[in-house]
């Protein structure tokens, strides 16, 4: 093996491309956010348990949750006043990464867990393991990528579509259909 030496790789924004993925990653893009996210899903609230949990430096755990509260993805609130200590709640806008998140649990499962899950999500209503799926919020139609076609939305993303798709027989200029949403289910 030979030795190699590494420079300083700079992050990239994505601040200023004109994409909702993109958008997602600026937020949540950085490998230690989604887990302090699902530690959050999974109730922790305070600096030393996010810390504890994941073996993150105090300063990149800082730096994080200050990202994350910038964000409007966690909210701070005081719980001591001396010393002033703090817990992180998710927010709305937080809370809304649980699919997200769920689908990358999914995948790590599926390809990344040669002794099976190491957690289980358990639908509290009838006690199933269960798994989050894609479907149509209209018809309610389990969706994969071939189910789906991409079309110009409000906020027209032309420089997202290859431009010989750009035909209006494949998109058409405004879809009448709300976009899929994720519901779980049970196995």
């Amino acid at each position: 093996m030979q030795p190699s030496i590494l420079g300083f790789v700079e992050r990239k924004s994505f601040a200023g491309m004109h994409c909702s993925v993109a958008q997602c990653l600026e937020v949540a893009g950085e490998w230690w956010t989604m887990l302090i996210v699902r530690d959050a899903f999974l109730g922790v609230t305070r600096f030393d348990e996010f810390q504890e949990r994941l073996g993150i430096s105090r300063n990149v755990l800082n730096q994080r949750l200050g990202h994350l509260i910038e964000h409007g993805v966690l909210r701070r609130s005081r719980y001591s006043e001396h010393p002033p200590r703090y817990e992180y709640r998710l927010t709305a806008k937080g809370r809304d990464l649980w699919p997200v998140l769920n689908a990358m649990r999914q995948w790590g499962d599926k390809h990344a867990a040669p002794d099976g899950p190491p957690l289980l999500m358990i639908h509290k209503s009838c006690g199933n393991v269960t798994d989050a799926v894609v479907s149509c919020s209209r018809c309610g139609e389990r969706l994969t990528p071939r189910d789906v076609t991409a079309a110009p939305g409000p906020g027209d993303f032309d420089d997202l579509v290859p431009a010989g798709a750009r035909s209006a027989s494949l998109l058409p200029r405004k879809s009448s259909h709300p976009p899929a949403e994720v519901t779980v289910r049970s196995r």
